[in-house]
């Protein structure tokens, strides 16, 4: 068996990142897989050392829409196969999923929508989760391991965000947007980082604006999931608060497979 290490992490700007020291970060600590969600840059805006970085692969699936979404993977490991995408034009064309086959797990790099914005971006999120939802369904069937990284943009539940009875009617902790997150883990997903860390204030996003992050009035809203077969080859999950840069932190997972 092998120990792979797996970082994932919304970068709010992947050129914006690159100038505060991201490459220097990922050769100190060094992850096999590494997620990165919210790039927001098409391949080619990208300088050469963000494309060829030593002893890794890189993949990237961008939105239509140029500076918006899209998600990255820097990968040791040896991928059979990527994907972009669900297959659906309407989510698609918003650079959110990248799917990588490896040859014991298929591995999900996903930036879910987020439904703030307006009624219709909450139904456009609420969708993507309904379409997400049926096609791991159909690949958990077929008794693949999966793993899920990335920024779900909910907070499941109230120790998993700082000011919950505030924030019951804010897209993020709706109670439709919680249930779909409970159906989901009824479907045999599961929350890694629970498994070890059972303690409230353990966010990954703090609003900038308010310097949240100063006093970790946050949220917990980048998960690692895998299936309940692949449950005990986890070895480690774990968040990096630490880590500046973004609004967001790296969140981490170490399996045995």
């Amino acid at each position: 068996m092998k120990r792979i290490k797996m970082l994932s992490w919304n970068v709010n700007g992947l050129r914006a990142i690159h100038k505060k020291g991201f490459l220097e970060w990922l050769a100190k600590t060094s992850p096999d897989i590494l997620c990165l969600q919210e790039t927001k840059a098409h391949p080619e805006q990208l300088p050469p050392e963000l494309i060829a970085v030593d002893g890794y692969h890189t993949y990237y699936v961008s939105a239509e829409r140029k500076g918006y979404s899209g998600v990255a993977l820097y990968t040791r490991e040896k991928t059979n196969r990527i994907k972009s995408g669900l297959s659906i034009e309407r989510f698609d064309i918003e650079g959110r999923t990248l799917i990588a086959e490896y040859d014991k797990f298929i591995l999900f790099n996903i930036y879910y929508p987020n439904g703030k914005a307006s009624k219709e971006r909450l139904q456009y999120k609420l969708d993507y989760y309904e379409a997400f939802l049926e096609y791991v369904v159909k690949l958990k069937k077929k008794r693949k391991n999966i793993v899920i990284c990335g920024d779900v943009n909910t907070a499941h539940k109230a120790i998993d965000l700082a000011r919950p009875k505030e924030n019951e009617k804010v897209s993020g902790f709706l109670p439709e947007e919680r249930a779909w997150m409970d159906r989901f883990f009824e479907h045999g997903f599961i929350d890694t980082f629970r498994l070890f860390n059972d303690q409230p204030e353990q966010y990954t996003w703090w609003d900038m604006k308010s310097r949240a992050r100063d006093r970790n009035v946050g949220w917990r809203i980048d998960y690692f999931f895998v299936n309940e077969a692949l449950e005990k080859n986890v070895k480690k999950a774990f968040i990096l608060p630490e880590v500046p840069g973004s609004d967001h932190c790296p969140i981490g997972l170490e399996i045995e497979i």
